[in-house]
């Protein structure tokens, strides 16, 4: 193993350095040459040690997000089965690509197949055991749950209003901030959202103009959603993530202008732009 073979050449070469050192200066080479061979020796017991903490400290950095991914890929369904496929591939991909190129950093790549299962075992409690606001918060009516997360949106710094039921074209709310127009949609689902609402919200940005196209729902999003979400640049997000959503404007999108977005300004065509600073 390159672990084990790293500690034996620096056995070897420091017993050798130390050894001719005792040469020419007797007992303290001696002395020293043992306590450099003692250091390394528990520098390497407490190898696991230190490999467990940076994995306990790599999921602890993300436990905001890996306790809101879990929180979403997890569900009851139809049969009363808790369905946590999701979380299970979410856990994986979070070990894959987070945890284990960490450890490649640090030279502890070889340990990582064989801690794989402490690996996981340690990003599903720190998942678990981060508080997040409560579920029941959120209404379970369609309406009133788009104007709950426009309400999030306007704490955070936009300008955002609930579009009208017929004719918003998958826009359930339109927003703006610093010149940024962005259209939302909501899902309040017991299950996955699908990519039949990814979709949607992505005509929805051609017909509003906007510049910023979101899907936001309390439960998780499904491959397929996530997949075309890549493709499209629409934002899957939680109720919670909106408190943090920045304006991002891409090259090339619309131009903003003068004026506010009130309800005698959001016509069928789109709404006129407005610059809701923070």
């Amino acid at each position: 193993m390159p672990g084990r073979s790293r500690l034996v050449a620096r056995l070897f070469w420091t017993g050798l350095a130390g050894g001719a050192a005792a040469f020419v200066y007797g007992a303290p080479a001696m002395v020293a040459t043992g306590v450099c061979l003692a250091a390394i020796g528990l520098h390497r017991l407490d190898r696991p040690r230190r490999i467990r903490r940076l994995i306990r400290n790599l999921a602890r950095q993300h436990a905001a997000t890996l306790a809101l991914r879990r929180r979403q890929e997890c569900f009851v369904d139809a049969y009363g089965n808790r369905i946590d496929d999701g979380w299970v591939r979410e856990r994986e991909y979070f070990a894959e690509r987070t945890i284990l190129p960490a450890l490649d950093a640090r030279s502890y790549g070889e340990e990582g197949d064989a801690l794989w299962e402490t690996i996981l075992a340690t990003i599903e409690r720190t998942a678990a055991a981060y508080p997040l606001p409560d579920e029941a918060d959120a209404p379970e009516e369609g309406i009133a749950y788009e104007r709950f997360c426009a309400e999030r949106l306007r704490e955070a710094g936009w300008n955002a209003r609930a579009t009208q039921a017929s004719g918003d074209q998958g826009a359930d709310i339109v927003a703006e901030r610093a010149g940024v127009r962005l259209v939302v949609q909501c899902k309040r689902y017991g299950k996955p959202v699908g990519n039949g609402a990814v979709q949607e919200i992505a005509a929805a940005l051609r017909y509003w103009s906007g510049d910023m196209a979101a899907v936001v729902s309390n439960a998780g999003f499904t491959p397929a959603a996530r997949k075309l979400a890549a493709a499209t640049n629409v934002v899957l997000l939680h109720h919670d993530q909106l408190s943090e959503l920045t304006p991002v404007r891409e090259v090339g999108r619309r131009k903003p202008g003068p004026g506010k977005i009130g309800p005698s300004k959001v016509g069928p065509g789109g709404v006129r732009s407005s610059l809701a600073e923070r």
